[in-house]
């Protein structure tokens, strides 16, 4: 009886296909790893930024008001030369967002009065609604590109 040791040429095709077909998933998953690194990049950019100018207003919170229908692509919404702090912060979020890496960075402040009259209902003591929203276009993995927007909302209640 003849004792043979190794392996026979099925057995290295077998197991090169199997170490192949590992190799070939591997490589998917990073790919798709990365592209989900680059969201969440992205994501937590615009997020930050948008929290920014939700601190921005709160430590101005007397002039709240000031910050309504900001829109950075829009340069006729920045607030005027009596609202010094609340013009400066528009100048400097524009300036943040547009160097954020983020691909049509747009920011947007919406200021709602929450009661409409606040003389008769003494309870809501002049609060606002303040919506942070930061838009851009993000690559989708499979290609091509989609709009993102993050959303902040908060109530500021004056000093």
């Amino acid at each position: 009886m003849r004792n043979d040791s190794g392996f026979t040429l099925l057995e290295v095709m077998v197991a090169a296909l199997i170490v192949g077909t590992s190799l070939f998933a591997l490589v998917g998953m990073q790919a798709f790893s990365f592209g989900r690194n680059v969201d969440g990049r992205e994501v937590t950019t615009a997020s930050n930024l948008a929290a920014d100018m939700i601190d921005r207003i709160e430590f101005n919170r007397r002039n709240v008001a000031a910050y309504t229908g900001i829109d950075t692509n829009v340069p006729t919404t920045l607030p005027p030369t009596s609202q010094p702090m609340a013009r400066g912060d528009y100048q400097q979020w524009q300036t943040l967002l547009a160097n954020s890496g983020l691909r049509n960075a747009q920011g947007i402040v919406a200021v709602t009065l929450q009661d409409p009259d606040p003389a008769t209902n003494p309870t809501s003591i002049g609060r606002r609604l303040v919506t942070v929203s930061v838009n851009y276009t993000a690559n989708k993995t499979s290609g091509g590109t989609r709009p993102v927007t993050i959303v902040i909302n908060t109530v500021v209640a004056p000093e």
